[in-house]
């Protein structure tokens, strides 16, 4: 029953219904008749309310905010987004890899750092993680290497053994593995987490002049993360606490920021540079290309329909805007497709009409039908034609462009002059890390290898991380024989 304050249930239809508890039967004690289209329309809604979950980066959340520019850097893009005073509202979505939508938040697994920027030259999205490189270095391995993360055909269990035994036979791993392994496998919170578009991309300034680019959002809020302890009995006492924090920080007025910088390489740099700049498993160091500070992201608004607005928010790299474009980084020229795929996928061919997806900027493009089609088309529904219709202007528009030449191959990646899978991992572990991260990195390694990891993937992981580095190697195999004694 209503009261003068609260309105009044309906259908879908917005017709008034006649009660929120009692279906229609025919007498007290008689059967349910069909002809009760609202107790219909409940079951049958129930039943469909649920989508199919991300394949990977099901479990997370996010919030929306704003990008304030504060530095010019008009010289190196023409991107609207980014020039002088901008500000840009935008919505981001934090999450796990390899876990289910109801897996713990305080797995050791890469988090996802994802932007969407609702410019005025349409949607902008920057798709990454909380580390600057991945496991990987060509998009044929990636599905091989999620299913190596995901479940177990026979038993439907996560699997350490099937995890060493992928990394193992990939080299190009090790980079990654030891920023998982470490302190950064497990932040204590998203607000506590950098992000970083991981892939190297390009931005165009107006006068056409290319450069290479890498995106580091640092937290205002600094580093910090669980033990493995910690993220332990954690997952146990709230496998949402990292939802739950986000949430209830910006409810408290507590929003938190991150600043954006960028590394900037020269184009013609990329050439002789002495990694190879577009592989994704390699860091460009910063004495090399100090970071160039961009702007300042906030987030201060909590969605208020999670499943409207965070579930089905749908983040691909392939929406650049005038300003930005891609590179050569196989890895980004992969998502180029997979992402938007997925989403057509998940959400249906007509995902960019939901709300959180459309952008500000106005749509006229010649995309017609499809389900759930929101957005009413106009003739003409072809291009070219001379009836009015929208059309390119491919003088103030160009695309981002590099060159290449040569016989079509399946080939590894063109190596530079200290390219190895090796280098960079053991300059993270001796340079970056103290001896307190060296020791938990070992630590965390000796654990996940004691849980269920079989010969001979054994072996190949100790020396794996004797490759990383020799004493690492030595002590984490120490520890692992001496656990199983």
């Amino acid at each position: 029953m209503t009261t003068d304050q609260s309105k009044p249930t309906t259908t879908d239809a917005g017709i008034p219904v006649e009660s929120d508890e009692h279906s229609l039967t025919v007498g007290p004690g008689g059967p349910i008749l069909l002809q009760d289209s609202y107790l219909i329309e409940q079951m049958a809604q129930f039943n469909r309310e649920r989508i199919p979950e991300r394949q990977p980066h099901a479990k997370g959340s996010g919030a929306f905010g704003r990008f304030e520019v504060t530095n010019d850097v008009s010289q190196f893009t023409k991107a609207a987004v980014f020039q002088p005073g901008t500000t840009t509202r935008l919505v981001v979505r934090f999450s796990t890899v390899a876990g289910e939508r109801g897996s713990p938040d305080t797995w050791r697994d890469p988090r996802g750092f994802a932007v969407k920027f609702y410019t005025t030259e349409g949607n902008y999205d920057l798709v990454g993680n909380n580390t600057p490189v991945f496991f990987i270095k060509d998009p044929m391995k990636f599905q091989h290497f999620i299913r190596s993360q995901k479940r177990r055909a026979d038993n439907g269990l996560r699997d350490n053994d099937m995890q060493w035994d992928f990394w193992t036979l990939s080299p190009e791993s090790a980079h990654q593995v030891t920023y998982l392994m470490g302190d950064r496998g497990i932040p204590r919170t998203w607000r506590h987490m950098n992000g970083y578009g991981s892939q190297t991309y390009s931005w165009i300034n107006a006068g056409g002049q290319e450069v290479w680019l890498k995106y580091h959002f640092i937290s205002d809020q600094g580093n910090e993360f669980f033990t493995q302890a910690d993220a332990d009995e954690m997952a146990g006492t709230d496998g949402d606490y990292h939802r739950r924090d986000l949430f209830e920080a910006i409810k408290g007025g507590d929003h938190p920021s991150w600043t954006l910088k960028v590394q900037v390489m020269p184009f013609e740099d990329a050439k002789t540079y002495r990694f190879n700049p577009f592989d994704m498993t390699k860091i460009w160091p910063h004495a090399d290309y100090p970071l160039i500070e961009v702007g300042t992201m906030t987030l201060d608004r909590n969605a208020t329909d999670n499943h409207t607005e965070i579930e089905q928010a749908a983040f691909q790299p392939n929406n650049m805007v005038p300003g930005v474009g891609a590179s050569p980084d196989r890895m980004l020229l992969g998502r180029l497709f997979s992402y938007a795929d997925a989403h057509r996928a998940r959400l249906g061919v007509n995902y960019q009409q939901i709300p959180v997806n459309a952008p500000v900027s106005p749509v006229h493009s010649y995309s017609k039908d499809g389900a759930m089609r929101m957005q009413n088309v106009s003739d003409p529904v072809y291009a070219p034609n001379s009836k009015g219709g929208p059309s390119a202007d491919t003088e103030k528009y160009k695309p981002p462009t590099w060159y290449a030449d040569g016989d079509i191959m399946r080939s590894a990646y063109e190596l530079h002059a200290e390219d190895d899978d090796w280098g960079q991992p053991g300059t993270l572990v001796r340079d970056v890390m103290d001896d307190a991260a060296r020791d938990r990195l070992a630590g965390n390694i000796t654990g996940h290898l004691l849980n269920g990891v079989t010969e001979p993937v054994l072996q190949r992981a100790f020396q794996y991380w004797k490759n990383v580095d020799k004493n690492l190697g030595d002590k984490v195999e120490k520890g692992v024989r001496d656990g199983q004694s």
